[in-house]
């Protein structure tokens, strides 16, 4: 029988650099993530995707790979991290790591010996050519920073390929021996105890470029080889899949439910955002109506935000007008490569605590699994003083001692530093403040979470949408094994009086667990209900039993 977990899971994504830091150089390590394992276990989460953690320059965050088979001494050791899965075993909280193998850095030692050597076999682990391809322009990934998509090489005597950055070169993914070299890091970290992997920029993994491959009939078969592979050393391993694709694209990365497990959901993230913005509930009800179906084992990762840009480019211009004027409106500082936001979502909605409860319980109850990135938990601020997509990647805020309790090295010796300055900063926005403020965002995610967990439909079920009248209130049905559970939640700042129309099959009261109480159904199947500016509910249909 197969174990699909990851259907009623609470993912929490970490940044090790930026998370805890147990030995004062100013950079997170594994021992202090390991330290940390007590709070995200309280939190609720069951599965920790931790960012790139491999030996890097770190010119990108970690994504520039140069030994995919060991830890950054910055970061600890690999027995520091098989530590840390044991610990977090213990608790009941699985691991799953960043799979990144679309590029490496120019420094990998694979890169190096391609450039030295014609003839060594690592030259054709990469994409080469003698001349710039006159479509070296097209696609560009960070615009303002990249300029081409091929760069010259002097020691190789030729053109590399690389989708993103010039120091991250793309791998052949049509050489076997490189799809070999893939199973062989899949194998590795399985072995060490990892419960599966985000695959990095899928799209670009299954990319096909360069002369003489025009007989590649269909790439997403190395994404099928992947699964297969993992599947036979971890039959409960899962692959979480980066695949910001149109709708029309998607189930090609599931197929027929022997490749990925999970997708992130762009589509609804990004139309969740238009709809916030407009306080307006029917782009995102388009949306969710606009996503395909999938394998039964298949299931979507819905979040607010991740660690990169907040990604709107498959919006509109007036759409990202519109969200621009809400949410981040001074373009120069608060967006990058034209297409997305690189703001934390709290200041966002100016940290207004009713807009954050809204939107963290539309991804709690959204069908699917909800992904947290850390510090959204207690609603971190950002610095947009710092470059590129920085400013949403500060230390974690633990305490209002010095370093947000991150770090015990001086300031100028962290990794990135810590806000210091508004409403935002550390000594107003931190862990320990939350814990002891029952009202705070942290307590309230804790309630949230646990509470989702206690409603698997949300995960597992089939979802409806109910109609209400009200342009800005969304309401959904979810059922699974003969559950039931609606959401309801108002986008709008106004409050407002709604009707439900519930199933006739539907049992004659709800039970609400926001606020634990219990309403009658009236005989025309109908519920009226009163929602505050920004509120919502969630129900269970019939009585609800611990």
């Amino acid at each position: 029988m197969l174990d699909l977990w990851y259907k009623n899971a609470v993912i929490y994504c970490i940044d090790i650099e930026t998370y805890m830091d147990s030995n004062g150089d100013g950079v997170g390590d594994f021992q202090g993530l390991t330290q940390r394992l007590d709070y995200i276990n309280g939190l609720g989460v069951t599965c920790i995707w931790l960012m790139p953690f491999y030996p890097s320059p770190n010119k990108d965050n970690g994504y520039d790979v140069t030994d995919y088979y060991n830890v950054d001494p910055r970061l600890g050791t690999l027995g520091d991290f098989v530590e840390f899965t044991r610990q977090a075993h213990e608790r009941g909280i699985r691991v799953i790591v960043d799979l990144v193998v679309n590029h490496t850095s120019d420094q990998h030692p694979w890169f190096q010996a391609a450039c030295k050597d014609r003839n060594s076999k690592y030259r054709n682990y990469y994409i080469w050519s003698e001349e710039k391809p006159e479509d070296a322009e097209e696609g560009i990934m960070f615009p303002g920073i990249q300029d081409t998509t091929w760069t010259y090489n002097e020691e190789a005597g030729a053109y590399y390929f690389h989708r993103f950055y010039d120091h991250q070169a793309d791998l052949n993914v049509t050489n076997p021996e490189v799809r070999e070299e893939i199973h062989k890091i899949v194998g590795f970290w399985i072995a060490l105890g990892v419960s599966g992997f985000r695959v990095d920029a899928a799209p670009y993994f299954i990319e096909i470029r360069g002369e003489d491959r025009a007989d590649v009939e269909d790439p997403f078969l190395y994404l099928k080889e992947i699964r297969n592979f993992l599947s036979w050393r971890r039959g409960d391993a899962i692959l979480l899949a980066e695949a910001n694709v149109p709708a029309k694209d998607i189930t090609q990365y599931f197929g027929d439910g022997d490749m990925m497990q999970m997708l992130f959901s762009f589509i609804v993230n990004q139309n969740l955002i238009l709809a916030l913005a407009r306080e307006k509930a029917e782009p995102l009800i388009q949306a969710l109506k606009a996503l395909p179906e999938i394998p039964e084992i298949g299931q979507w990762a819905q979040f607010i935000r991740n660690h990169d840009e907040l990604t709107l480019d498959q919006l509109s211009d007036a759409e990202q007008d519109e969200i621009a004027a809400q949410f981040a409106p001074d373009k120069d500082k608060m967006w990058i490569f034209g297409r997305g936001i690189r703001r934390r979502f709290a200041p966002m909605v100016n940290g207004d605590q009713r807009r954050l409860q809204l939107a963290y319980s539309l991804m709690l109850t959204l069908p699917g699994t909800p992904v947290i990135n850390y510090g959204e938990e207690i609603g971190m601020g950002d610095d947009l003083s710092l470059e590129e997509r920085q400013p949403a990647r500060t230390p974690m805020q633990w305490s209002s001692e010095p370093n947000a309790g991150f770090s015990t090295a001086l300031a100028d010796q962290l990794v990135l530093p810590v806000i210091t300055e508004g409403e935002y900063s550390y000594k107003h926005v931190n862990v320990i403040v939350q814990r002891c403020d029952p009202k705070s965002l942290l307590n309230w995610m804790e309630r949230a979470i646990r509470m989702r967990k206690e409603c698997p439909e949300f995960g597992w079920g089939k979802w409806q949408i109910i109609e209400t009248g009200n342009p800005s209130v969304l309401a959904h049905r979810c059922e699974w094994h003969k559950g039931v559970v609606i959401a309801v939640h108002n986008l709008s700042s106004e409050a407002c009086n709604v009707s439900l129309e519930l199933e006739d099959d539907d049992a004659q009261h709800l039970t609400d667990l926001v606020e634990n109480q219990s309403y009658k159904v009236p005989d025309d199947d109908s519920h009226h209900l009163q929602l505050e500016g920004y509120g919502y509910r969630w129900f269970r249909v019939g009585g609800y039993h611990l």
